[in-house]
């Protein structure tokens, strides 16, 4: 019997290694670093799925890398919609 070592993708490594870094160090490139890298993961680990493997390190790479970014915009609407209800309280009290 003829056992094929499959080899872990390094895309997918540096795409969940960039997820982690996201949450951390460098929240806003390494969730881009993230999400870039974990498609070229995925769409890796498909053309050649007899040699490569990972596919799961992707997608958590891709999760977190996503989750960051939806956070990141929502935290900078939560700060624009404070500041103009605060705006607009303060020139109607103006009055």
């Amino acid at each position: 019997m003829n056992a094929i070592l499959r080899q872990t993708s390094s895309l997918a490594v540096v795409s969940l290694v960039a997820g982690i870094l996201g949450w951390t160090l460098l929240p806003f490139l390494g969730s881009v670093a993230a999400v870039v890298t974990g498609h070229m993961a995925r769409s890796e680990i498909r053309r050649a799925p007899e040699r490569l493997e990972g596919d799961g390190l992707a997608i958590a790479g891709l999760v977190l890398g996503y989750l960051s970014i939806a956070m990141a915009v929502l935290v900078v609407f939560a700060i624009f919609l404070f500041f103009g209800g605060l705006a607009a309280f303060l020139a109607f009290a103006g009055r």
